[in-house]
């Protein structure tokens, strides 16, 4: 055996392939997908992965003694110090794999975590990981020790059980999910004040979203000009990301909003803990899709995106654009046929984020989709302009009107279009 570097972990991914189910995705794309995400994971080397077909998971330790063995073989002669499991691993087939193998073994869930533990930079984000974390930690408490509740504490004089080590354990993080939460709606007040404020201000919010990796970041930085971390990762932008920008080609000012990518089987854990960092695309007054058209399971992504955004109550009269990004992965072929498709339908454009083309045709639409979207805004005027006053009011956008010492001072609701209108007056 040949020694490695001790500071990278070598991982093996393995997807169980269980008889009847997921049937409509290819265990093939799944393999893919989960060693992409063990690939996102820095420190980590994926030596190795396979798809292991069974009839049926065994209770114990998922997978049958035969297969344990043949399994462990592999492992060692790979030199393996870390197995991924892509699916869900009771607490109990995970301490029965681990030992039986002498490994650490982490299953979507848990790898999912760690890699959002990596990426979280903003305050908010750091702190729903770790409640995701403990969430998740707890229920492994919960029924990995069950053995630990016949214990009994005190001197005896009373008949019933103490306070057992699990119970102690649990306590200690339900405080700890507490003080979490509380620090949590400090922060998430912030952003509301924040999205309060931006209400005051005439530029529509325009949220991307899509599943990971489909190039919402690299969109992002085309339009707003700007150096989001981008890269073919999976989960590369965690925290959202929100820069005002005038769209080009003549397009309206916008707060464009850069989400969290979306995955299949995100852990519930997760969706909970990050329905705040998703609340810039519930206020969304413009939903951008953006698929990755050239992935082969794109069909299934955009399925996953769609029943995540009915999850989270995105308003059904909000406008929606489909951007199916990538073109430039095409081949001349699939690419004719795409772009035929994508012609026949109104709300959908294709497009690519690293060439710029459709740019021009995803700013019309976005353009139009805005137009009649109203925001409250307040503004003064001095009192030598009468014709740009006498405009507010032709327009009948003017909600209120205050004289100060500088002037009037006008709250508005008005449309993107009618505060760019006012701007060139």
């Amino acid at each position: 055996m040949t020694s490695h570097d001790p500071a990278v972990t070598r991982a093996w991914v393995l997807h169980p392939d269980i008889y009847g189910q997921n049937d409509d995705r290819d265990p093939k794309r799944a393999l893919e997908e989960a060693v992409a995400l063990g690939v996102a994971l820095p420190g980590l080397d994926v030596v190795g992965s396979e798809i292991v077909r069974l009839p049926k998971p065994h209770p114990g330790a998922l997978f049958g003694s035969g297969k344990i063995e043949e399994l462990k073989a592999r492992l060692e002669a790979n030199e393996v110090d870390l197995v991924l499991i892509d699916g869900p691993v009771t607490p109990v087939q995970q301490r029965n794999l681990e030992k039986a193998w002498g490994l650490k073994l982490l299953d979507r869930t848990g790898l999912i975590l760690e890699i959002f533990s990596d990426r979280a930079a903003t305050r908010e984000g750091v702190l729903q990981v770790e409640m995701a974390a403990l969430s998740y930690q707890r229920t492994r408490l919960v029924r990995a020790w069950t053995h630990l509740e016949r214990q009994r504490g005190g001197l005896g004089f009373v008949g019933g059980p103490g306070e057992t080590q699990i119970e102690a354990d649990r306590r200690a993080i339900d405080d700890q999910l507490v003080r979490l939460r509380r620090q949590l709606e400090k922060v998430v007040k912030t952003r509301t004040l924040h999205r309060a404020a931006r209400a005051k201000v005439p530029f529509p919010i325009v949220a991307l979203v899509g599943y990971t990796n489909a190039g919402k970041s690299t969109l992002f930085n085309r339009l707003t000009g700007s150096d989001v971390m981008a890269k073919d990762m999976l989960f590369a932008t965690l925290d959202p990301t929100m820069r005002k920008v005038s769209l080009p080609h003549g397009g309206p000012d916008v707060i464009l909003s850069d989400t969290v990518g979306f995955i299949s089987d995100l852990p519930t854990e997760l969706v909970a803990a990050f329905r705040a960092t998703l609340e810039e695309v519930v206020s969304a007054d413009l939903v951008v899709h953006v698929r990755d058209i050239a992935h082969p399971e794109t069909e299934e992504q955009a399925r996953d995106v769609e029943a995540i955004l009915e999850s989270l109550d995105v308003a059904e009269g909000t406008p929606r654009i489909e951007l199916w990004n990538k073109a430039d992965l095409l081949d001349p072929e699939a690419r004719e046929t795409f772009a035929n498709q994508a012609a026949r339908r109104e709300e959908v454009i294709l497009v690519s984020a690293v060439s710029g083309e459709g740019m021009e045709a995803f700013v019309d639409q976005a353009t139009e989709a805005l137009s009649g979207v109203q925001h409250e805004a307040t503004i003064t005027l001095g009192f030598g302009e009468g014709r740009r006053r006498a405009w507010l009011f032709d327009q009948g956008v003017v909600e209120a009107e205050r004289q100060t010492d500088e002037g009037w001072q006008f709250d508005l609701r008005w449309t993107a279009r009618q505060a760019g209108q006012f701007q060139d007056l």
